[in-house]
């Protein structure tokens, strides 16, 4: 018997674990929390009102992703994606490199006399996210927006960023796209999400129903050591687990320091990466025409939030009938914007945001008010983390340790790529245990 143990019963781990029940074999998944989801877990309150650990959905265009995932909740709704920006009181639809119509005229003649400047401009050294915006957008749409919007998601000014993160996120219209945005009011849509998929019912975390029975789940297992000489891990609650195979999707900075033996230079690393925090605000109305958006980016520094969702709009059963609902994201980090008080503090000032620019008029009846703070929320690609993470993972691979998730490769990556992620790992354990008749499809190894 090959004693596998899976840390982490999100996305990740159990994306593991149904990859390794393909081969027939066993595995433990641990969890520190009492629930399972991890970062993806849903919460289900008393007056009816549902809310995600922060905004998720499920726009992978992989087919054998799409349908393991349709499988596994019973019953999903496809939604065409409405995604929309507000900046000093003008609402833009995104993105909005292509979309500047109706906004200040000088503001205008800036952005494209910028933009063709910088497409006749010889490309110069890229070596950080700002010059990337300014090579691909010019001076005033990147500083008037991405560049602004960066410090309030990533807590960090851009100068501070790489690029190995962007991927198809920033969208580069030619100058068509840019004139076409600035003369005509409607445009085609060219953001990455096209349609998205949510659960019917009982929140994202409905998603991972049907992977249950993939592994035994142990929850209100924290760790606290690993030891990789005995092949031993150590939880708060007394219990020691002994394992022949690992994957962990646990953080990097937490997972390092609790390893027997670390070396110097490799907790010098964990503790040199960067991650996002955020308090999630959540409100429920008594009418449900709050937003004609799925979600909203805001730009506007003076407003606490920096995204917006609308639950009730990705499937009406995540609140009572004829209600809406709002989730805001408020951004922070331990490296850059330390957060201090309660997460309920942030409720007043979250409402009063969105009072001002008209998402909560004076006459609705506010149902709901939640909020809570997420310690892990998206990684800071800043400037140090391409060597620390090749650092750290070297070292892991040294040790058996198979990582995977958005904390464990530390990448930013979504929901579907979270359980390839997952999958990925548990394939090194199957070629570890010289057992993979069951190979990935091409395009899960690809991902």
């Amino acid at each position: 018997m090959n004693r596998i143990a899976i840390l982490g019963a999100g996305m990740a781990g159990f994306g593991a674990a149904h990859r390794l029940r393909q081969e027939g074999l066993d595995s433990v998944v641990f969890d520190q929390n009492d629930y399972i989801g991890g970062h993806t877990v849903s919460y289900a309150f008393d007056d009816g009102f549902v809310f995600d650990d922060g905004p998720h959905i499920s726009f992978t265009k992989d087919d054998r992703i799409r349908d393991l995932f349709a499988e596994s909740c019973g019953a999903h709704i496809e939604s065409h994606a409405v995604v929309n920006n507000h900046w000093k009181g003008h609402w833009i639809k995104h993105p909005a490199q292509c979309n500047l119509h109706g906004l200040p005229t000088d503001l205008l003649v800036d952005v494209l006399r910028d933009f063709v400047e910088a497409g006749r401009s010889e490309p110069e050294e890229i070596a950080n996210y700002e010059d990337w915006l300014l090579a691909s957008y010019g001076e005033t749409f990147a500083r008037t927006f991405p560049m602004e919007y960066t410090v309030k998601y990533h807590t960090t000014e851009a100068k501070n960023l790489n690029t190995d993160w962007l991927g198809p996120r920033l969208y580069r219209p030619d100058l068509e796209q840019v004139f076409r945005g600035l003369l005509e009011p409607e445009t085609d849509d060219v953001h990455y999400i096209t349609t998205f998929r949510y659960p019917k019912e009982g929140g994202f975390v409905s998603y991972l129903d049907g992977f249950k029975d993939d592994a035994e789940v142990r929850l209100g297992h924290r760790l606290v050591r690993l030891d990789p000489e005995a092949r031993e891990l150590h939880f708060e609650n007394g219990a020691v687990e002994a394992y022949d195979h690992v994957v962990s999707s646990i953080p990097l900075p937490e997972l390092i320091p609790m390893i027997d033996g670390a070396p110097e230079e490799v907790v010098e690393a964990a503790g040199k990466l960067a991650c996002s925090q955020c308090v999630i605000v959540n409100v429920g109305l008594d009418r449900d025409d709050v937003s004609e958006a799925h979600w909203t980016y805001i730009y506007d520094r003076d407003l606490h939030i920096t995204r917006l969702s609308f639950p009730h709009k990705f499937s009406p059963h995540t609140c009572p009938p004829g209600c809406g609902s709002i989730q805001a994201e408020v951004y922070f980090s331990d490296k850059y914007r330390p957060f201090s008080g309660t997460p309920e503090d942030l409720i007043e000032p979250v409402l009063e945001n969105l009072r001002q620019i008209g998402l909560v008029r004076g006459d609705d009846e506010v149902l709901h008010t939640s909020a809570w703070f997420i310690p892990y929320a998206n990684v800071i690609f800043d400037l140090d983390t391409s060597p620390a993470t090749k650092t750290i993972h070297a070292y892991l691979d040294e040790i058996g340790v198979r990582y995977a998730g958005r904390y464990g490769d530390w990448a930013y990556i979504w929901t579907d790529e979270a359980f390839k992620s997952g999958e990925r790992a548990a394939q090194r354990v199957l070629e570890d245990l010289g057992t993979h008749a069951l190979p990935l499809s091409p395009a899960a190894e690809a991902a």
